[in-house]
């Protein structure tokens, strides 16, 4: 996947955390966790942008390593909405699987990074 291409997609997944926290319930244990979902998963675009413009294979893969943090603890978020009841996970199922997929894509580029150096 091309670095675009792949900076399209965390964005465009970024957004999609933002509209399902919009969606989720006023309540308290809804909007901690949906606040930590936010969080995460927005950084893990914000991240990736940074890892774009890296100078150095060893900051490539440092900063990709933030990307694989921020992504695996969206991940648990995610589940902790749905596991908890807050949201069915008919709901988020598509945005847990775009998770998974983006986090997958990371794991590969930091293991060619490491190979290329």
């Amino acid at each position: 996947m091309k670095n675009q291409e792949l900076r399209d997609r965390t964005k465009a997944f970024a957004l999609r955390i933002v509209r399902m926290f919009c969606t989720l319930p006023k309540s308290t244990e809804a909007q901690v966790l949906g606040k930590q979902v936010l969080r995460s998963g927005t950084s893990a675009a914000a991240n990736y942008r940074e890892a774009s413009r890296a100078r150095s294979n060893a900051e490539l893969i440092s900063k990709l390593g933030v990307v694989e943090q921020e992504l695996d603890e969206t991940i648990l978020w995610l589940e902790l909405l749905v596991e908890s009841g807050i949201v069915e996970d008919s709901k988020i199922k598509s945005l847990r699987q775009e998770a998974n997929e983006l986090l997958a894509i990371t794991v590969t580029a930091i293991k060619t990074t490491r190979q290329r150096s």
